[in-house]
């Protein structure tokens, strides 16, 4: 079966939950081990889009010669 697509904001909103849930203590060990590997792989792609996100301004931001090329963030200011 085909994992859904989820978005980073539906992802992080999902690990927010596991974080409460663990938090409370009151889960039984499997239900824990289960939501914890689960915020793990959220963790996992959160962390790979986030990566994908900064090379991609990265590159945005390189010069002609290859060198980053400082701009002010227009929401700046």
């Amino acid at each position: 079966m085909a994992e859904k697509k989820v978005t980073f904001e539906q992802a992080m909103a999902r690990l927010e939950e596991i974080v409460k849930q663990l938090e409370q203590g009151d889960a039984p060990l499997e239900d824990a081990l289960a939501l914890f590997e689960e915020g793990t792989r959220l963790m996992k792609k959160c962390t790979t889009q986030l990566d994908k996100a900064e090379q991609k301004v990265s590159k945005l931001l390189a010069g002609p010669d290859g060198k980053p090329v400082e701009e002010p963030f227009e929401g700046e200011g």
